[in-house]
């Protein structure tokens, strides 16, 4: 049996809590309060009441950590070298929807890196949680990235520009070098899935561009631990300062990376 620290137990144990809202309200749609952010982008009661219930579980837990989350911005805390960085509902299109693909992501950043991450799915009930250099998981199983070698083998996950959101015509530019080369390019609306799914080997790629930090910290770390690698479109190291992700097993990723470029030129 897989035992979590004390800290995996603390973040695991806040995304169970804040799931019970999202489950509660999940399809319900009359009963959502909806209020609109931006066009096409919508933030509801169920995700600030997700957010309240992860920070104070957090806080009281780490009294002294920061916490950025993507309702409530940077909080900074007494402790300047810890900061939760949150997003208590990743597709929350999808909730609105009822479409059952969401998730709580929850990373915890430590003098500028990311050290631990949970990203929980309430629907199937699967948490993904890594911490560094101690390997990832999904509920008490070890994962491992994909073995594919070749593009013409791999399924990628990505996601797509919507209204009033992202570079259209840069992402059409890369479907264009990407497609014509894989066997497959999926595109489910929940980012921190997508990239639980690559550290699960589900996927074997992963990349976005517009993403914010709390889209993608918890992945980035779900994913190396898994064995795999993970940089921006451009292949350094700022994926959470520019908000850009190019992902996969340490064969595709140089692939993957490859065809963004060439996208660029």
């Amino acid at each position: 049996m897989i035992t979590q620290s004390a800290l995996l137990k603390v973040m695991s144990d806040a995304a169970r809590k804040a799931a019970r809202g999202l489950n509660r309200d999940f399809g319900e749609l009359n009963e959502l309060q909806v209020a609109k952010k931006a066009p096409a982008d919508f933030v509801s009661a169920a995700d600030l009441k997700a957010e309240q219930t992860l920070f104070e579980a957090l806080t009281k837990a780490r009294p002294g950590y920061g916490f950025l989350g993507e309702e409530r911005g940077l909080i900074e805390g007494t402790d300047k070298t810890h900061t939760w960085i949150v997003d208590p509902l990743d597709g929350t299109t999808n909730f609105l929807h009822a479409i059952p693909h969401f998730a709580i992501n929850i990373a915890l950043e430590r003098e500028g890196v990311v050290v631990a991450a949970v990203t929980y799915n309430p629907i199937t009930n699967e948490m993904f949680w890594a911490e560094k250099g101690r390997g990832c998981f999904v509920n008490d199983k070890r994962l491992r990235v994909a073995a594919r070698q070749r593009l013409d083998e791999a399924v990628l996950a990505t996601g797509i520009p919507f209204l009033g959101h992202g570079q259209h015509a840069t992402f059409l530019k890369e479907l264009h070098q990407i497609t014509q080369r894989v066997a497959g390019v999926r595109r489910f609306g929940a980012a921190a899935l997508d990239l639980a799914w690559v550290a699960a080997g589900r996927f074997d790629g992963f990349w976005e561009r517009d993403l914010s930090p709390w889209d993608i910290a918890a992945g980035t770390l779900l994913i190396s631990e898994a064995g795999g690698k993970v940089t921006d479109a451009d292949g350094g190291e700022d994926m959470l300062t520019k908000g850009s992700i190019c992902a996969g097993n340490l064969e595709i990723h140089p692939l993957l990376l490859e065809r963004l470029k060439a996208a660029a030129k």
